[in-house]
């Protein structure tokens, strides 16, 4: 007998037509052998309705009793749902976060679970029964024993924790849409239902906004190797499965406080080629990528930084043995892109042999600030400087001198408590290869930050991001310009990074009070930008996908504000106005709207 966890939304419990039917689907799968544990959130919108009393009682209510009222929403789900099962002839009992043992910190609003005590829903399993769980809730460990609510997302992370705390077979995502698509349906029409995706692909797609799937349910997922479906609640239509790697063994105690990085990686096998004041227009990048991938040419790491005037600096990372194809590859169309084809300033291509590649990954650091600047204050603390920096959901990667890779893999593996090999991602069992390109998303809801002219030794990014991290500002991409300037006889890089709209101007205000201690020069903030990108785990084996995703948003017009990469996603930044025509251009240029359906086994 399989053990099955179900998860249905507001929408899906929003009438009572609407829970007969959730009710009919459950008492189905226990017919089909199956223990069942099902979660559910408030009835459709009774979440914003409580909030909206709340506001009209007082503007600023206590977190608190925001957790006391907004608590009740579910246990009203649970009672009537469990009445409908009732009604069917099925046995089942309706419990609480509380009663469950569902253990949180004491953090109201924005808990997260620390353990799930499992003996009474075993007990009940035992008996028979279907227990119907209250979502986004659960208690602290405490001596007072508070309601804590999860925040946003919160029951999908109850639902996976559970999943995971019991050992689940699977965890079942009931919802309004049919399953996972290939970008947002509401701004690409053409958009197209996945099978299946990888639980790292999910976190970078969900991190970047869609909205099917919070990251911390994914997060928990992926630690524990859940796997999750995501279907309709409408149809049974098969949905998507979210695959996890094969876990490596952690306790369930601190559930969602495991640690933010599960590996330190590295490969002295790199060299960087770096293209020095190429013109800032439409195009360069797709030129430059579409010419290396003609030449079959594979790259790791891409970098833009902030342009400086009408020009800008790219840099990019391959296998040393590609090294002099690559070389030959950008002196041949650096005159190309030259405004003037005699001005050797222009367009300059340095070469480095002598690096090599440094990251930091895992699932537990979305959302949790200080972990990139814990990565560069250690690097710091041992006199290694960094040369470039390349972030993205899951993953902070640095260039460092090849000499200094030892001492790095020494005091990162110390500082975030490593000690076993990364997990290979061989070992994410899928049921077909993976697509180059699995799905795009679209964020506009980020602005940029850029500091000027930052002293280049080492400990200066480790300064500036763990003063953010201080002030709870949590940084997404992060990149330090290739290029090194001379500012009163001192070397200085660009420092640029993206964050929520809703820490802008504290971030602003943050460094704008470190810049005269620091040494660093003005600090500009970019309110209209979007953020475009590709994900995949098939990227990593195929050269050009860089070029077509560059080539798509040249054909458009539009101009790349600023590159960065991790194996598995590639990001842009373009103009805030340009962002939906550009979500559409690179959905276009992969064939994601053509995607064959496959047929994946349960």
């Amino acid at each position: 007998m399989a053990l099955i966890v179900q998860k249905y939304g507001g929408t899906s419990v929003g009438t009572v037509e609407r829970i007969q039917a959730v009710a009919q689907r459950v008492k189905a799968t226990v017919e089909a052998g199956n223990s069942v544990v099902v979660v559910v959130s408030a009835m459709g919108k009774t979440t914003d309705g409580l909030v909206k009393l709340a506001a009209d009682i007082t503007s600023q209510p206590s977190r608190r009793e925001m957790d006391m009222l907004l608590s009740t929403g579910e246990q009203v789900s649970i009672a009537l749902l469990t009445m409908a099962l009732h009604a069917q002839g099925q046995e089942a009992i309706s419990l609480t976060g509380a009663q469950v043992g569902i253990v949180t910190e004491a953090e109201h609003t924005r808990a997260r679970i620390l353990k799930i005590k499992t003996d009474r829903l075993r007990r009940h399993l035992s008996e028979g029964k279907v227990i119907v769980v209250a979502g986004f809730q659960g208690i602290s460990q405490t001596s007072d024993l508070e309601i804590t609510t999860l925040g946003r997302g919160g029951s999908d992370t109850s639902a996976v924790a559970l999943a995971a705390a019991l050992g689940a077979e699977k965890c079942e995502i009931y919802t309004d849409v049919p399953g996972i698509l290939t970008t947002d349906p509401r701004l690409v029409p053409e958009a197209q239902l996945m099978e299946e995706i990888t639980s790292d692909e999910m976190l970078e797609l969900a991190s970047l906004g869609a909205k099917v799937l919070h990251p911390r349910a994914v997060e928990i997922a992926r630690n524990y190797g859940v796997t999750l479906v995501v279907r309709s609640s409408w149809t049974d239509e098969p949905g998507t499965r979210v695959i996890s790697p094969r876990p490596q063994p952690r306790p369930l105690e601190g559930l969602e406080l495991a640690h933010p990085v599960d590996a330190v990686e590295f490969d002295t096998d790199q060299a960087k080629v770096a293209l020095l004041r190429i013109p800032d227009r439409p195009g360069i990048a797709a030129r430059l990528f579409g010419e290396l991938a003609t030449q079959a040419l594979n790259v790791d790491l891409i970098i833009q930084s902030i342009h400086e005037g009408n020009t800008n600096d790219i840099a990019f990372t391959m296998v040393k043995a590609n090294l002099a194809k690559a070389e030959a590859v950008a002196e041949a169309i650096g005159p190309a892109l030259r405004s003037n084809p005699t001005d050797t300033t222009q367009a300059e291509v340095m070469v480095d042999q002598r690096m090599a590649k440094i990251s930091i990954a895992g699932a537990g650091m979305i959302g949790r600030p200080g972990v990139a600047a814990k990565m560069f204050s250690s690097l710091a603390a041992a006199g290694i400087n960094i040369q470039l920096i390349s972030t993205s959901e899951v993953k902070v990667s640095c260039t460092i001198d090849v000499a200094d890779c030892d001492r790095a893999i020494a005091v990162l593996c110390e500082a975030f408590d490593v000690t076993s090999s990364p997990v290979a991602q061989g070992d994410t069992p899928q049921a077909a290869p993976a697509p180059e390109v699995r799905g795009a998303a679209l964020d506009i809801k980020q602005v940029r930050v850029a500091i000027r002219h930052v002293p280049d030794r080492p400990g200066m990014a480790a300064q500036i991001f763990q003063l953010l991290a201080t002030h709870g500002v949590s940084v997404d991409m992060i990149i330090q310009s290739q290029r090194c300037r001379l500012v009163n006889g001192q070397a200085t890089r660009d420092i640029a990074f993206t964050v929520a709209q809703a820490d802008a101007q504290t971030a602003k205000a943050v460094v704008e009070s470190a810049a005269a201690e620091l040494g660093f020069g003005g600090v500009a903030v970019d309110e209209a930008i979007a953020k475009v990108s590709v994900v995949g785990t098939g990227m990593i084996y195929a050269p050009g996908v860089a070029a077509r995703m560059f080539k798509a948003l040249s054909e458009q017009g539009i101009n790349l504000q600023m590159i960065a990469t991790s194996e598995i996603k590639i990001s842009c930044v373009v103009a805030e106005t340009e962002g939906v025509a550009a979500l559409r251009a690179v959905h276009n240029a992969f064939g994601l709207a053509g995607l064959k359906r496959t047929v994946v086994p349960a």
